[in-house]
């Protein structure tokens, strides 16, 4: 993809992100690898303000050192961090959706109530331990938490997913917050029952040849 092509896709998925209801004004961001550095969305501008050229550079060899009018996003740290320590993904995708940010709150991972767990990388939806957002404590967290996974939660905070293109990270997004609201639901109606470590086994084994591949 060209630079023009990643900066007018990362604004349409920000767009997409608050049409779903999955983030709201200025909260989360997006980054997308390119070159030898990332872009990224600028810091505390509306989505439907945003113009290509208000995507922010960001070279891998000096994080302070940015092109564009307007600074990086806040959380900078943990976007620039993933895509610089993770040669095998190409987005990072944060959002405060309700449901997913909801269980983030309470500081639970999202067990696997529902074999689509297993999307993510493993046999939960892990919730990384808190941080203050945009610190280098917070990267940290979520590098742990994302070690084997694709999504995690961020305690009292909301949701990461990572993938090989946004169309990508995007639909983990949706499925983490649909995986969410069925465990909350769940749990009003009565005890959700969680799928066995061994039945989760054959899941991980299954979906090594499923679902959204580009």
């Amino acid at each position: 993809m060209s630079e023009l092509a990643i900066r007018k896709e990362i604004i349409s998925t920000c767009l997409k992100m608050e049409e779903l209801g999955i983030n709201q004004g200025t909260s989360g961001n997006i980054s997308h690898r390119f070159k030898d550095g990332i872009l990224i969305t600028p810091s505390g501008i509306s989505y439907d303000l945003l113009k290509p050229k208000d995507i922010v550079f960001v070279p891998f060899n000096n994080k302070n050192l940015y092109e564009g009018e307007y600074p990086p996003s806040s959380e900078l740290d943990f976007h620039f961090d993933i895509l610089r320590k993770k040669q095998d993904i190409n987005c990072v995708l944060h959002n405060h959706s309700t449901y997913a940010t909801s269980m983030a709150i309470c500081r639970m991972d999202i067990p696997a109530h529902h074999y689509m767990v297993g999307v993510v990388g493993g046999k939960k939806i892990p919730c990384a331990p808190y941080a203050t957002f945009g610190t280098h404590e917070l990267s940290q967290n979520i590098i742990k938490t994302l070690n084997g996974y694709n999504a995690c939660l961020l305690a009292n905070h909301g949701v990461v997913t990572v993938g090989i293109n946004l169309k990508k990270a995007l639909w983990l997004a949706i499925e983490v917050e649909n995986l969410a609201k069925q465990y909350i639901l769940a749990k009003q109606i009565g005890n959700p029952v969680i799928l066995s470590d061994k039945e989760m086994d054959k899941i991980l084994e299954k979906f090594k040849s499923y679902g959204l591949k580009k």
